[in-house]
């Protein structure tokens, strides 16, 4: 992935006066480099020296705009002088609650500090009801520094973490109480839609900011590079702000080509090898999805106790079943795991009711995982996530990684030896036993 498209997350290197010719700075992509137009090399650069940054208006067939407004929040100064607010961030509900710039010791009316100005003309664009408005209106990327160690030393300075880019969804007059003299000032404070980013991996693509920096392009034409969420944002205005909203299952769904290795690779070499191996006897896939559900399982730190295959035909749901033991020494609490396998051509993909009946089979405090060669679908994704169901997805990425890791460390290497095992293994543990026995193992 191209280093000019941070994910959502991201730590970068700040330091004003870096070399912008740079990619990266003590291992983290810098700052300079990343919000450096190419094709402007020399151009003014995008400072975060506030904690509201302008960057200078250009100016296309006489209309004027903004490119955008960067916010800075550092959270570990909140409650000090300088500071005396606490903004609030909750990314994975595309929400962030920030304060202006107004202080105890402003003079003026709330709008006359640059940063409040910049928020108060940007916010009457961002409330337009005219859609060539929303269309100069400046993105809203924002920022939050965050401490690192360095040498077993905390830096506080220096490092920021790309929080995505945003709507003024709010914004309200308020009145604030200086926390050391106990003196109320006047200031605003916005309430921001950060945008899905889902369509493009949940990173933000720096090429639109080239565009709105670019007097040659209007406003229109930098749409572009921007994503999806913005333009349909342009379009339809406040209506679309529900719609258009971060929602963490945006940043939790995998799309089908990050559930399958690289086509060509040798990984899907394997997985082909694995799908053919055991098509004409599905179930004793089962056997092998068993194997590697319990060695992901157990990665996690907990112990897992692999149980028995259930008997084919009328399983409903149920294909093999485990205990993971969650703690340590004698203080261990068993949970029942309950498994669904299913073999299947690479290129398809399990759907909701798939993913139905294993959930219709977990009792409370149950786990299901879900082992497949093919991959889940977004719908089966986003019910997992929005319903909070205890179940794990294990795609065929994940599978054939796993066969590989389990080859190399008891097969010196040699799958074909691995995945008969695991055929020859099937006869023999195949069980008609009721799931709740496997606590008393």
């Amino acid at each position: 992935m191209d280093i000019r498209w941070p994910a959502v997350g991201e730590v970068l290197r700040y330091s004003k006066g870096a070399d912008r010719s740079i990619p990266e700075l003590n291992g983290f992509t810098n700052f300079h480099y990343l919000t450096r137009d190419p094709e402007v090399p020399t151009g003014k650069r995008i400072l975060l020296e506030s904690g509201i940054n302008r960057v200078s208006t250009v100016t296309h067939d006489g209309v004027e705009r903004r490119p955008l407004l960067a916010l800075r929040s550092s959270p570990w100064k909140a409650g000090v002088a300088t500071t005396p607010w606490q903004d609030v961030f909750s990314l994975d509900y595309g929400h962030v609650r920030y304060f202006g710039d107004h202080k105890v010791s402003t003079m003026g009316p709330v709008g006359s500090t640059p940063g409040n100005g910049a928020l108060l003309e940007a916010w009457n664009l961002h409330a337009s009801p005219v859609e060539s408005e929303r269309l100069d209106a400046p993105p809203i990327l924002i920022f939050r520094a965050v401490p690192q160690f360095i040498g077993n030393v905390r830096v506080d300075k220096g490092y920021v973490d790309f929080c995505g880019v945003a709507v003024i969804e709010r914004l309200e007059h308020v009145v604030q109480k200086d926390p050391i003299t106990g003196i109320t000032f006047p200031n605003i404070v916005v309430d921001l839609c950060v945008v899905d980013l889902s369509d493009r991996e949940d990173r933000f693509d720096f090429r639109w900011i080239d565009d709105r920096r670019n007097p040659e392009l209007s406003s229109a034409q930098t749409l572009r590079h921007a994503p999806d969420a913005w333009e349909r944002w342009t379009r339809e205005g406040k209506a679309s702000i529900s719609r258009v909203r971060r929602r963490v299952i945006s940043s939790r769904v995998l799309a089908k080509s990050d559930q399958q290795p690289p086509a060509g690779s040798d990984q899907a070499d394997v997985l082909e090898r694995i799908y053919h191996q055991f098509d004409d006897n599905k179930h004793a896939f089962e056997s092998l999805a068993a194997r590697v559900a319990g060695r992901v399982l157990g990665s996690s730190g907990a112990s897992y106790r692999d149980g028995w295959i259930t008997k084919a035909g009328g399983d409903g749901g149920l294909d093999f079943v485990g205990r993971l033991d969650i703690g340590f020494g004698g203080s261990t609490t068993p949970i029942v795991v309950l498994g669904q396998a299913k073999c299947k051509q690479t290129s398809s993909s399990i759907s909701p009711d798939e993913v139905a009946r294993l959930v219709a089979r977990l009792k409370r405090g149950w786990v299901g995982v879900f082992v497949t060669t093919g991959s889940f679908s977004r719908q089966a994704q986003i019910e997992i996530v929005d319903d909070q169901y205890p179940v794990v997805l294990i795609h065929g990425k994940t599978l054939v990684e796993e066969v590989l890791n389990i080859a190399a460390e008891s097969f010196g290497g040699d799958v074909d030896a691995f995945l008969a095992s695991a055929f020859d293994a099937h006869a023999t543990s195949v069980a008609h036993r009721r799931p709740e026995e496997i606590l008393l193992a």
